[in-house]
């Protein structure tokens, strides 16, 4: 999949070794530039301005939330969404009371892939508002499913609570997908309906994707949260995988 570039993050540490593992973690999923420390963030986003900061709260000299503090205070900066890596007790005691603006607290140690996990959610949130800025006709917006896929859309449109149609092409075939505050409550995709037409949609790996936020449901036929149905759908794809290598397996020695 063509990586989603849209989106700038400025990724903020002072552990070289560990800032290195943040920026490897995250290029596939962002345009990341890296900043030794506070102070040389602070620089980095006076003058080109980001879109996320992924911030360690302990750095020596300037350190995660004195440089939130500064950013906040001035009118260009201060709308920049913010995630902080911090200990459980600095995020208890220290970062806990900070809400405006910080999208996710990141206790260390932690694993990469749950960082990425977690900021690539925050990272195609920002996507789909940089979508709607550049929106095809009031309420509409286009892109392809090759930059981001079914599940980042669906992720993004529950995150965000939104209601809206999204159909999605390719070549002769076509689907929509209903939601409302973010749940998908309908889809139909050829023959398909329901949850099989949402399991079947996000298997596909490119195609066109629109989005009416004019839209809503006119129907409710699925019960399971956006979230259920795509962990239901990953279970699905996961299986038939391990069957397709059990098959292979038994072609091989046959």
């Amino acid at each position: 999949m063509t990586p989603m570039k849209d989106v700038k993050v400025l990724v903020v540490d002072d552990n070289a070794l560990i800032l290195d593992l943040l920026m490897k973690g995250l290029l596939p999923h962002c345009d990341a530039r890296a900043a030794a420390d506070g102070a040389d963030a602070l620089l980095k986003i006076v003058d080109d301005p980001p879109d996320l900061v992924v911030c360690d709260y302990r750095m020596p000299g300037l350190d995660g939330r004195q440089l939130y503090e500064k950013l906040r205070g001035r009118q260009q900066t201060k709308a920049i969404p913010f995630i902080f890596l911090a200990s459980r007790s600095d995020i208890e005691e220290k970062l806990r009371p900070i809400v405006e603006g910080v999208e996710e607290f990141i206790p260390k140690p932690f694993f990469l892939k749950d960082l990425v996990r977690r900021a690539k959610k925050v990272v195609d949130r920002l996507q789909l508002e940089k979508l709607q800025n550049r929106q095809v006709r009031p309420g509409v917006v286009q892109g392809r499913l090759e930059e981001m896929s079914i599940m980042d859309l669906m992720q993004s449109l529950e995150m965000g609570q939104k209601s809206c149609q999204l159909t999605i092409r390719r070549g002769e075939e076509s689907g929509d997908l209903f939601f409302a505050s973010g749940q998908c409550k309908d889809a139909r995709l050829g023959a398909l309906e329901g949850e099989a037409a949402v399991f079947e949609a996000v298997r596909w790996p490119e195609g066109e994707f629109e989005i009416d936020f004019n839209r809503a449901p006119t129907r409710d036929i699925i019960s399971r949260t956006t979230t259920g149905l795509l962990m239901e759908a990953l279970r699905l794809v996961d299986e038939g995988q391990r069957d397709g290598e059990s098959e292979d397996a038994q072609v091989t020695e046959g």
